[in-house]
């Protein structure tokens, strides 16, 4: 199949191209720069200029495709709510393009907030009424008539680069000088590597059953103290608690997230796809990022944005 990949040259996408090419599949991936282009071709993939809001881009790529997976979103946590936005419409445009179809629109989301504290988070569960976040990505996918839509929930992706969430914690911790945690540090974040997550797409994908809602989840939890220590342990600073009522002041935006559970099961997607992870697990990578060359210097970065 030929498949249009949003997002081809971040973070996920950029495994996941290689994982669809191996696979006997096309890869046909976005992006809107001149090095996203050539990173593509050297990749093996065919280029489509575009971006979110480009909608008529967006239109043609899955017009032309077999399929379309869909990685994109814009992580600027200082425009949350509007990037959600531009998410939603992309995700409109691309599923006007297959509606009517049997080609499949495989949308990206996450598994936080879908589970009371201290619960597993799992494939079954829909978004409660009450979501804490301003994501809609799965109730737009799902929502649309006439395409066959599925979720890829994601837990933190991580290799020895780059970790999700816990990417910003590191940024946090050079910026600051200590590593944190909330409390007892006993809330656990689910986890994946990111080879195991790029082969979980492409199971999906082959696999094409509308409605589906699969979790990514290598780790379904993986302590907030365990991770503080191993940044603190990378970045040879202290690892020290915050109560509740500190985390504001001290994470800022993250500790809307530091503070919770966000665990996450999947029993179902392995039994559903035959999905073994086999990669590497959180804290593992994190023993082997190296902190302090310029390469992975994340803090680098503006601590607010992130492109996957």
């Amino acid at each position: 199949m030929r498949i249009f990949v949003t997002g081809a040259t971040g973070f996920i996408g950029s495994a996941i191209v290689p994982e669809l090419i191996n696979g006997g599949h096309q890869a046909l991936g976005l992006t809107r720069s001149e090095a996203g282009a050539r990173s593509l071709t050297d990749a093996g993939a065919q280029v489509h200029r575009g971006d979110l809001n480009d909608l008529e881009s967006l239109r043609k790529g899955a017009a032309m495709s077999d399929g379309v997976i869909h990685t994109a979103f814009i992580h600027d946590f200082s425009k949350f709510q509007e990037n959600c936005e531009i998410d939603r419409r992309a995700i409109e445009a691309l599923g006007s393009a297959l509606a009517g179809s049997n080609r499949p629109l495989i949308v990206t989301t996450g598994t936080a907030g879908l589970g009371a504290p201290g619960q597993l988070a799992t494939e079954d569960m829909d978004v409660p009424p009450n979501f804490p976040y301003p994501r809609v990505s799965e109730q737009a996918a799902l929502s649309l008539k006439d395409v066959k839509a599925s979720i890829v929930r994601l837990p933190q992706v991580h290799d020895p680069v780059k970790q999700g969430l816990v990417t910003y914690l590191i940024a946090l911790a050079r910026e600051k000088g200590v590593s944190a945690y909330v409390g007892d540090g006993r809330n656990r974040w689910s986890a994946a590597h990111v080879a195991d997550v790029a082969r979980l797409y492409r199971l999906v994908l082959e696999k094409n059953e509308a409605g589906a809602k699969y979790h990514a989840v290598g780790e379904e939890g993986v302590s907030m103290r365990d991770i503080a220590e191993a940044i603190g342990r990378g970045l040879k600073v202290p690892v020290k608690s915050v109560s509740p009522e500190e985390a504001q002041s001290h994470f800022g935006w993250l500790a809307m997230f530091a503070t919770h559970d966000l665990q996450g099961s999947s029993a179902i997607t392995r039994k559903k796809l035959g999905w073994n992870p086999t990669g590497p697990g959180l804290i593992a990578d994190l023993e082997q990022m190296r902190y302090h060359e310029k390469e992975s210097d994340v803090a680098s970065a503006a601590p607010a944005t992130a492109a996957r």
